[in-house]
């Protein structure tokens, strides 16, 4: 007997496959954000700093309801790339991605910037008196000691998308096999009266799920941690 139904596999698969490319979306960015708000000082920087974590605080469905205005069909951006590259996120589980990836941007700063505010900067002052330019002395000294914090801040973004409702309803809607994940699964089956078996099924699931990438979240940064104080001696 199947522990799932196909639709709830379905659901399943997509919370995955949506969470995962929303981690990757904000990498990259998350850690820029997070180098620029640990080591530079400008103007603006407090107000840059509270956009960046804007999602935290505000109500995922005005999230949502901004990436409608800006990348739906009729959106600021999303007119723009429907009819030069034919390109549409809302109602697409692209667009839950990218949901999920504004969502869990924050907790991905903010972890990475801990990390990266815990480096000594005389071990990159020191990189620079050797001849290495700040690009190379991030990618060779602050990249890999901040590993730790970048695993944590992937996870919890991970972990975020794999929760995340609000925005992505309200962006992308609940279309089974599209953009149903198992949150919006989940509140499908509590407008079921017969629905309580399938809630619970997808609640451990959804549970089962948040252990196990904590779980891997400490490994990998336990493993990490030891290498670099391998690297040290």
């Amino acid at each position: 007997m199947d522990l799932l139904s196909p639709e709830e596999w379905i659901a399943l698969h997509l919370s995955l496959e949506i969470a995962g490319l929303a981690t990757l979306i904000s990498l990259p960015f998350a850690i820029a954000a997070a180098w620029v708000l640990a080591r530079c000082r400008f103007p603006g920087k407090a107000i840059f700093d509270s956009f960046v974590h804007l999602p935290l605080v505000l109500p995922p469905v005005v999230t949502g309801y901004i990436l409608l205005v800006l990348l739906g069909r009729n959106g600021v951006i999303g007119s723009f790339l429907l009819l030069h590259f034919n390109i549409v996120f809302a109602f697409r589980w692209t667009g839950a991605a990218i949901a999920c990836a504004v969502m869990g941007f924050p907790l991905m700063v903010r972890a990475i910037r801990l990390a990266i505010e815990a480096v000594d900067p005389r071990l990159e002052a020191a990189a620079g008196t050797l001849g290495a330019n700040p690009f190379l002395t991030f990618l060779a000294v602050t990249l890999p000691l901040t590993v730790p914090g970048i695993i944590a801040g992937m996870v919890l973004a991970f972990a975020k998308a794999l929760g995340e409702f609000g925005a992505t309803i309200t962006f992308v809607s609940n279309i089974p096999g599209e953009t149903q994940t198992l949150s919006t699964a989940i509140y499908t089956a509590l407008q079921d009266p017969n629905g309580d078996s399938t809630v619970v099924r997808l609640t451990v699931v959804s549970i089962l799920l948040a252990m196990a990438a904590l779980i891997a979240s400490e490994a990998l940064a336990r493993r990490a941690r030891v290498k670099i104080g391998q690297a040290k001696v």
